[in-house]
């Protein structure tokens, strides 16, 4: 039986969705390709630090993405149109080069990331959102192949392997700045005030909670915690690629398609994880032994992530970005305090379970807020 249009139609928009999730990885890739270099180009305690300035690096790149994107996409009373900005292109440019040309400083490489993150953050949400899918993919491809070639060459211990990943983020930033035919929508400020607000009070968590392990469980603590968290954001690319396709719209295909992705990244973690692939990766701070169990965790921790995007978007597309700032503050909060409980175990398995129950927890916060906003708007319109 011949598909109709309006079904080959559905089977293209999957497949593009798809592929621009796939681009994804090249963005999860990054932290744990400098994570991996840093370990056979840098000492242990300056990959301590560099593991720290992988979370900071981050949370730059969520505030970045907050102002730029998510803010302009929250504006309800706008087209809701967004752009590369040029002078963060430039900034990431330059950034860049500055690594390549002192590959061998790890400070030059703290103050670097921040920057490079921030531009790939940012770089790959306006495309994802605008569904620039082809210029993505092409600055995916880029992105992945520098990290492939920094890390070959960080495991032939290489003093200059953060050239060809530097090098990889330069391409794809020139590649994502070319011209569009539209204009940035100006935000509206209370908006862009409330979503700065909230992504900076949730993405400052992970930063502080890794530098508290850097504190008191010292180097290699906070590596194998920044190698559990990188590795398992592998989840977070069709997470995240949902969260911003709802934020424009609605979208039971997008979810389909997020959620299948979700379940084979899941698999073919732990393929990674026996095949000993990540312990050839980060070195002597990844054993099968030591990570198996934490590994699982942190995946559940991730996949419980869905539970409240699904709450967070609708009430986003609704305008209510205070009330949504509100309630990740307290659920922020929560995760923190959970957070440092498990530290007190000295384990990091207790601190990624704590993460996993700060996140159930948010999610059916989330929705009763949704159900009572629905209820609230419909007794309105009658």
């Amino acid at each position: 039986m011949a598909l109709t249009r309006p079904s080959r139609a559905h089977l293209a928009s999957a497949a593009v969705s798809a592929v621009s999730l796939v681009g994804g990885v090249s963005l999860a890739v990054v932290p744990a390709a400098t994570l991996s270099i840093s370990a056979n180009v840098f000492t242990l305690a300056e990959s301590g630090v560099i593991a720290v300035a992988i979370m900071i690096g981050t949370f730059a790149g969520q505030l970045a993405f907050a102002a730029i994107v998510e803010s302009r996409l929250s504006s309800t009373s706008t087209a809701r149109r967004v752009t590369f900005p040029r002078w963060l292109a430039a900034l990431s440019l330059l950034a860049a080069l500055l690594v390549a040309l002192n590959h061998t400083s790890a400070l030059v490489l703290c103050l670097g990331l921040p920057i490079l993150l921030a531009s790939l953050e940012v770089g790959r949400g306006v495309s994802i959102a605008e569904r620039l899918d082809t210029r993505e993919i092409w600055a995916s491809v880029a992105v992945a192949c520098g990290a492939l070639g920094g890390v070959l060459a960080g495991f032939a211990d290489a003093s200059w392997a953060l050239v060809p990943l530097v090098a990889g983020i330069f391409v794809a930033t020139s590649m994502r700045s070319l011209r569009v035919a539209h204009r940035a929508s100006a935000p509206e400020p209370s908006a862009r005030a409330w979503v700065v607000a909230d992504v900076g009070i949730t993405g400052i968590v992970f930063p502080l909670i890794n530098t508290l392990i850097l504190t008191v469980l010292g180097p290699a603590g906070a590596v194998l915690f920044t190698a559990i968290s990188t590795v398992t954001g592998l989840l977070a690319i069709p997470l995240n690629f949902l969260r911003l396709r709802l934020l424009k719209e609605h979208s039971r295909l997008d979810i389909v398609v997020s959620v299948a992705a979700l379940i084979v990244a899941t698999g073919a973690l732990f393929v990674f994880e026996f095949a000993g692939f990540f312990s050839l990766l980060f070195g002597s701070a990844w054993t099968v032994a030591a990570t198996v169990v934490p590994l699982l965790v942190a995946c559940a921790w991730r996949a419980a992530s869905l539970a409240p995007t699904l709450p967070f978007t609708a009430l986003r597309r609704m305008g209510r970005a205070r009330l949504v700032t509100l309630l990740r503050a307290g659920a922020s909060v929560i995760a923190l305090a959970l957070a440092c409980l498990g530290l007190l175990t000295l384990n990091i398995v207790a601190i990624f379970a704590a993460l996993l129950i700060a996140e159930l927890l948010s999610g059916v916060v989330y929705e009763v807020a949704r159900r009572r906003v629905v209820r609230a708007e419909t007794t309105t319109n009658i």
